[in-house]
């Protein structure tokens, strides 16, 4: 075990640099061909993309491994769905579709049987 990592320590640190200096070169090209002929703004070097990159990264993404608390949203409404509609019985969700269909305008499908 501790041979794998002599050599995926190194390699990740590789894919580290390297993602980083293209991210800052593609940031540093994008601006440099977009923004100075758009608005007149100055050019930037590979450092200055490189703070860009470092500062859209605390402002939109975070820290955080897994993109933040918002991240998850989905997931866990999704599994409280699930637990509401597995306690719910078949005329309970019959129920819950009409006032939906109700609320949202929606009409059943053509294929879907007129009983779920």
């Amino acid at each position: 075990m501790r041979r794998k990592w002599v050599f995926i320590v190194p390699a990740a640190i590789l894919g580290i640099a390297l993602f980083i200096f293209i991210g800052s070169e593609l940031v540093k090209l994008l601006w440099n061909w977009l923004l100075p002929p758009l608005f007149g703004w100055r050019t930037i070097n590979f450092w200055q993309a490189f703070g860009l990159l470092a500062l859209c990264r605390i402002l939109f993404g975070g820290f955080s491994r897994g993109g933040g608390p918002r991240s998850n949203f989905r997931r866990r409404m999704a599994d409280r769905m699930a637990d509401q509609w597995g306690c719910m019985t078949p005329e309970e969700r019959e129920r819950f579709r009409e006032r939906i269909r109700e609320k949202w305008g929606f009409s059943p499908s053509p294929s879907e049987p007129a009983g779920l």
